[in-house]
Protein backbone atom coordinates (compact mmCIF):
# COMPACT_ATOMS: atom_id res chain seq x y z
CA UNK A 1 0.00 0.00 0.00
CA UNK A 2 1.13 3.50 -1.10
CA UNK A 3 1.88 5.92 2.14
CA UNK A 4 -0.52 8.02 2.57
CA UNK A 5 0.43 11.46 2.03
CA UNK A 6 -0.72 14.26 3.87
CA UNK A 7 -0.06 18.18 3.39
CA UNK A 8 -1.41 20.86 5.43
CA UNK A 9 -0.72 24.56 6.71
CA UNK A 10 -1.35 25.18 10.24
CA UNK A 11 -1.19 28.26 11.85
CA UNK A 12 0.92 27.08 15.35
CA UNK A 13 2.18 28.81 18.25
CA UNK A 14 5.50 28.68 18.47
CA UNK A 15 7.07 27.04 21.96
CA UNK A 16 10.26 29.23 22.45
CA UNK A 17 8.61 32.49 21.93
CA UNK A 18 5.26 32.51 22.12
CA UNK A 19 4.62 34.18 18.74
CA UNK A 20 2.33 32.57 16.30
CA UNK A 21 4.39 30.77 13.64
CA UNK A 22 3.39 29.99 9.59
CA UNK A 23 4.58 26.30 10.03
CA UNK A 24 3.93 24.25 6.94
CA UNK A 25 4.39 20.48 7.33
CA UNK A 26 4.01 17.17 4.66
CA UNK A 27 3.54 14.28 6.77
CA UNK A 28 4.03 10.95 5.66
CA UNK A 29 1.60 8.08 7.27
CA UNK A 30 3.14 4.65 6.85
CA UNK A 31 3.81 1.12 8.38
CA UNK A 32 7.42 0.36 9.28
CA UNK A 33 8.90 -2.13 6.93
CA UNK A 34 12.76 -1.90 7.57
CA UNK A 35 14.55 -2.97 11.13
CA UNK A 36 15.87 1.17 10.30
CA UNK A 37 12.40 2.22 10.07
CA UNK A 38 11.56 -0.35 13.19
CA UNK A 39 14.45 1.07 14.78
CA UNK A 40 13.45 4.86 14.70
CA UNK A 41 9.99 4.05 15.45
CA UNK A 42 10.59 2.25 18.92
CA UNK A 43 13.09 4.67 19.71
CA UNK A 44 10.85 7.97 19.17
CA UNK A 45 8.24 5.50 21.58
CA UNK A 46 11.04 4.94 23.91
CA UNK A 47 11.90 8.56 24.07
CA UNK A 48 8.00 9.74 24.36
CA UNK A 49 6.68 7.67 26.15
CA UNK A 50 8.95 6.44 28.76
CA UNK A 51 12.31 8.00 28.90
CA UNK A 52 11.07 10.79 30.67
CA UNK A 53 9.73 8.65 33.27
CA UNK A 54 13.07 6.98 33.94
CA UNK A 55 12.06 3.75 32.43
CA UNK A 56 14.15 1.06 31.14
CA UNK A 57 15.15 1.05 27.61
CA UNK A 58 12.32 -2.04 26.44
CA UNK A 59 9.96 -1.09 28.42
CA UNK A 60 8.43 0.91 25.02
CA UNK A 61 7.71 -2.58 23.89
CA UNK A 62 5.40 -5.74 25.05
CA UNK A 63 4.35 -9.17 24.39
CA UNK A 64 1.67 -8.39 21.42
CA UNK A 65 4.74 -6.40 18.86
CA UNK A 66 4.56 -8.84 16.44
CA UNK A 67 0.58 -9.32 15.47
CA UNK A 68 0.11 -5.40 16.15
CA UNK A 69 -0.20 -3.20 13.24
CA UNK A 70 2.46 -0.34 13.73
CA UNK A 71 2.38 3.06 12.47
CA UNK A 72 4.33 6.01 11.91
CA UNK A 73 4.40 9.23 11.05
CA UNK A 74 7.01 11.25 8.97
CA UNK A 75 8.18 14.14 8.35
CA UNK A 76 9.98 16.04 5.13
CA UNK A 77 13.11 15.48 6.19
CA UNK A 78 12.38 11.40 6.68
CA UNK A 79 12.49 12.07 10.64
CA UNK A 80 9.95 9.68 12.50
CA UNK A 81 7.60 12.61 14.38
CA UNK A 82 4.57 10.24 15.60
CA UNK A 83 3.96 6.81 16.34
CA UNK A 84 0.82 4.69 17.48
CA UNK A 85 0.05 0.66 17.45
CA UNK A 86 -3.09 -1.30 16.75
CA UNK A 87 -4.20 -4.29 17.95
CA UNK A 88 -7.02 -6.24 17.80
CA UNK A 89 -8.42 -7.82 21.26
CA UNK A 90 -11.20 -9.58 19.30
CA UNK A 91 -12.79 -9.78 16.00
CA UNK A 92 -14.97 -6.24 16.42
CA UNK A 93 -12.78 -4.25 19.03
CA UNK A 94 -9.05 -2.86 18.26
CA UNK A 95 -7.13 -1.21 20.52
CA UNK A 96 -4.50 2.22 19.96
CA UNK A 97 -1.84 1.80 21.97
CA UNK A 98 1.64 3.33 22.39
CA UNK A 99 0.41 6.92 20.38
CA UNK A 100 3.12 9.32 20.82
CA UNK A 101 4.27 12.75 18.62
CA UNK A 102 7.84 14.55 19.31
CA UNK A 103 6.75 17.45 21.28
CA UNK A 104 7.75 20.26 18.98
CA UNK A 105 5.31 18.96 16.33
CA UNK A 106 2.17 18.73 18.83
CA UNK A 107 -0.33 20.51 17.51
CA UNK A 108 -0.20 20.41 13.90
CA UNK A 109 -2.04 17.71 13.36
CA UNK A 110 0.11 14.33 13.03
CA UNK A 111 -1.52 12.58 15.83
CA UNK A 112 -4.76 12.95 14.34
CA UNK A 113 -3.30 11.96 10.83
CA UNK A 114 -1.77 8.88 12.34
CA UNK A 115 -5.32 7.93 14.43
CA UNK A 116 -7.23 8.40 10.85
CA UNK A 117 -4.80 5.69 9.92
CA UNK A 118 -5.88 3.57 12.88
CA UNK A 119 -9.50 3.37 12.46
CA UNK A 120 -9.08 2.55 8.58
CA UNK A 121 -7.16 -0.47 9.22
CA UNK A 122 -9.48 -1.27 12.01
CA UNK A 123 -12.52 -0.77 9.94
CA UNK A 124 -10.76 -2.87 6.92
CA UNK A 125 -10.34 -5.82 9.28
CA UNK A 126 -13.52 -5.79 10.65
CA UNK A 127 -13.39 -3.97 13.79
CA UNK A 128 -16.89 -1.89 15.25
CA UNK A 129 -14.88 -0.14 17.62
CA UNK A 130 -11.45 1.68 19.37
CA UNK A 131 -10.76 1.05 22.54
CA UNK A 132 -7.42 3.12 23.97
CA UNK A 133 -6.01 4.15 27.58
CA UNK A 134 -5.64 7.92 27.23
CA UNK A 135 -3.18 10.07 29.92
CA UNK A 136 -5.05 12.25 31.40
CA UNK A 137 -2.97 14.96 29.36
CA UNK A 138 -4.27 13.77 26.06
CA UNK A 139 -8.01 13.17 27.44
CA UNK A 140 -9.07 16.55 25.42
CA UNK A 141 -6.84 15.35 22.16
CA UNK A 142 -9.00 11.86 22.20
CA UNK A 143 -12.19 13.66 22.56
CA UNK A 144 -11.54 16.10 19.88
CA UNK A 145 -11.50 12.61 17.36
CA UNK A 146 -14.59 11.61 18.67
CA UNK A 147 -13.38 8.98 21.71
CA UNK A 148 -15.50 9.48 25.08
CA UNK A 149 -14.24 8.59 28.18
CA UNK A 150 -15.80 5.31 29.70
CA UNK A 151 -14.13 5.09 32.87
CA UNK A 152 -10.93 6.69 35.09
CA UNK A 153 -9.00 3.67 34.89
CA UNK A 154 -5.35 3.45 36.54
CA UNK A 155 -2.52 5.53 38.04
CA UNK A 156 0.61 4.58 36.02
CA UNK A 157 4.21 4.82 38.08
CA UNK A 158 2.07 6.29 40.37
CA UNK A 159 1.61 9.80 38.92
CA UNK A 160 0.03 9.26 35.24
CA UNK A 161 -3.71 9.04 35.34
CA UNK A 162 -5.18 7.29 32.72
CA UNK A 163 -8.95 6.95 31.25
CA UNK A 164 -10.31 4.06 29.14
CA UNK A 165 -11.91 6.05 26.03
CA UNK A 166 -13.71 4.70 22.86
CA UNK A 167 -15.10 5.23 19.67
CA UNK A 168 -17.64 3.35 17.80
CA UNK A 169 -16.69 2.76 14.35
Amino acid sequence: MLPLLIKYLQNAEHVLNSKPLETSVSITIKEPQTPKEFEAYYLLRYDILRKPWNQPIGSEKDANEDSSIHIMAFDQHNTVVGVCRLQFNSKTEAQLRFMGVKTNTQGLGIGKQLIIYAEQKAKQRGATKIILQAREIAVEFYKKCDYSIVEKSFLMWDEIQHYLMEKKL
